[in-house]
C-alpha cells in the first residue's frame, strides 16, 4: 500500500478539513466535496482509492451515493461515516456495500488505522511495512530509513518513495504520478516530479537502493 488518492465527502467543514490533514499526514492524496449530487456526479468519472462517505448530505445523501456505485460495480472500497447509531442504518450501509463505517464522534487514530485496512485490503498487502533492499517505510509511524538511518524526507517526497518502493521494478510513467501525488486543488508544474526525484536521489545517495529514468516511459526503483 503506497499512497492512495482518497475522497472525501462530507458537508461539515471543520469535519471535512479535519478528515483531509489526517489523510494527507498519512501520504495520502485528498479531494473533497460537501455536496452529494456533486459527489455522485465526480464518482461518475473519476476513479479513486478509497472514499470516505458522510451520510448525511445536502441534495443527495451517502446511501444513494453509495447504491449508486455499487450499481455501477464500481469496487472502490467506502468507509462511511455517520452520526447515526442505531443499528438499522449500520446494516444499511453495509448491505449497499460499505468496506466499513465509524459513528460520529470518533478518535482520529482509530479512522487512521481503518484508512490503513481497507487500503491494504485492496492493495492485497498484510502489513504497513515496506522494504526494498536497504530502505524500509514504516506507512503507520511515516518513517523511513535506508540502513537503519533515518531519512529526513518533506510529506510529498516520502510519499512519492513509498509509490516506487511499493512497487520496484514497476515503471511510473510521469502522468500516472502527477495524479497520485497532487489533486484538484494542486497546480503541479510540468517538472515538479523530476524535481522531487532529484532530492530524494540526493537523500538515497550511497544506498543500495536507486531510482531510474527510463526516457520517454517514466521512473523505476531497483534494489540488488
Amino acid at each position: 500500500m503506497a499512497n492512495m488518492r482518497v475522497f472525501v465527502v462530507e458537508d461539515i467543514a471543520d469535519v471535512r478539513e479535519a478528515l483531509v490533514t489526517s489523510l494527507e499526514r498519512l501520504g495520502h492524496t485528498v479531494d473533497c466535496e460537501r455536496d452529494g449530487e456533486n459527489a455522485a456526479d465526480l464518482l461518475a468519472v473519476q476513479s479513486y482509492d478509497l472514499v470516505v462517505l458522510d451520510v448525511m448530505l445536502p441534495r443527495l445523501d451517502g446511501f444513494a451515493i453509495l447504491k449508486a456505485l455499487r450499481k455501477r460495480r464500481d469496487s472502490t472500497p467506502v468507509l462511511v461515516l455517520t452520526a447515526r447509531s442505531q443499528i438499522e442504518d449500520r446494516v444499511t450501509a453495509l448491505d449497499l456495500g460499505a468496506d466499513d463505517y465509524l459513528v460520529k464522534p470518533f478518535d482520529f487514530r482509530e479512522f487512521e488505522a481503518r484508512v490503513r485496512a481497507l487500503l491494504r485490503r485492496k492493495s492485497g498487502a498484510s502489513t504497513n511495512l515496506i522494504q526494498c533492499g536497504a530502505l524500509e517505510i514504516d506507512r503507520a509511524s511515516r518513517l523511513a530509513t535506508l540502513a537503519g538511518k533515518p531519512l529526513d524526507l518533506t510529506r510529498r517526497e516520502l510519499t512519492l518513495l513509498e509509490i516506487l518502493a511499493a512497487r520496484p521494478g514497476r515503471i511510473f510513467p510521469k502522468e500516472e504520478l502527477i495524479d497520485q501525488l497532487f489533486g484538484f486543488a494542486d497546480e503541479p508544474s510540468e517538472n515538479a516530479v523530476e524535481q522531487y526525484i532529484g532530492r530524494i536521489r540526493r537523500k538515497l545517495a550511497g544506498g543500495n537502493v536507486e531510482i531510474r529514468t527510463l526516457r520517454g516511459l517514466g521512473y523505476q526503483m531497483v534494489a540488488p
